[in-house]
């Protein structure tokens, strides 16, 4: 059992705090920017809340953040009661937070400066993947901390690996996000193809999820986009958050983003329709308008 801190109890961060309470069978204190919200976390689960970053990582063997971004990272780490000014020596801070890879960096250095370990650790698999303990964990920072770490990081993951150095699991979280943006693209039209051509779209799935073009969202999205419901997962929002930090990662590095580009225009139109708290799916609903 390990002494740890969860900062962010969003509808990711809530259920990842839980398991490492229950699941995990550590000594869990939660932070949130709304203090009922903390009080209401430790009520249900018989963890303990903290009313600032600092407090909840004062003694911590591990301090976990999931945040917006990079601005609420920098808060709960390095701002005016951030956490990083109460970690104990040797401790390790997990961020989840999917953000920029320079602000890894950053936060990987001022750690080491200060005697701590940093692993930026972005996950996959949304809200859903949050409550049943299955996450997808890319991680970047060094191999004995992650050692150190990983089990600990099991209680709400399916598969957890170290993608390199410092700044390597926010890389690994863009490509994972430039991936769906063009298979969620690629699955939309094809639903809006087949219902425009008269055909069973259940029928059609079933045969071609079989075949090479199945995938995840194929499989998981097919229906509830195939009856115009939007509300079950991945929000618009985040997903235009997280298609920016690509593009912006990929000005920076020179690789060319053609296809994200544009999709991030539609999910842009999909926001200007009133579908910014949509699912990522709701793409169809752009060609169906």
């Amino acid at each position: 059992m390990a002494k740890v801190a969860f900062l962010g109890l969003g509808v990711m961060g809530y259920p990842m705090a839980a398991h490492l309470k229950h699941k995990g069978g550590h000594d869990v204190t939660v932070y949130n920017r709304t203090t009922a919200k903390a009080e209401k976390w430790a009520a249900e689960h018989g963890g303990a809340f903290a009313r600032t970053p600092a407090e909840a990582a004062e003694g911590k063997d591990f301090v976990f953040s999931c945040v917006g971004n990079d601005d609420d990272l920098r808060e709960v780490t390095i701002g005016a009661q951030g956490a990083f000014a109460a970690m104990k020596k040797g401790a390790v801070f997990i961020d989840n937070t999917t953000a920029s890879a320079e602000v890894a960096r950053e936060l990987a250095a001022a750690a080491t400066e200060r005697g701590f370990s940093f692993l930026d650790a972005p996950v996959s698999g949304g809200q859903a993947g949050a409550e049943n303990g299955v996450l997808t964990v890319m991680v970047g920072g060094e191999q004995a901390v992650f050692d150190r770490s990983k089990p600990v990081i099991d209680a709400f993951a399916r598969m957890v690996g170290l993608m390199g150095p410092a700044g390597a699991g926010q890389l690994t979280k863009m490509i994972n996000q430039i991936c769906i943006a063009g298979l969620v693209q690629g699955l939309s039209e094809g639903i809006h193809f087949g219902k425009k051509a008269g055909l069973d779209i259940e029928k059609v799935v079933e045969v071609i999820s079989k075949g090479a073009a199945g995938s995840w969202q194929m499989e998981n999205r097919h229906k509830t986009m195939n009856a115009g419901k939007y509300d079950f997962g991945f929000a618009v929002d985040w997903m235009r958050k997280d298609l920016g930090i690509c593009l912006d990662e990929a000005d920076r590095n020179g690789a060319r983003l053609p296809v994200t580009a544009l999709v991030d225009q539609f999910y842009k139109q999909v926001q200007q329709m009133g579908g910014n708290r949509w699912d990522t799916s709701s793409l169809l609903a752009l060609l169906e308008r």
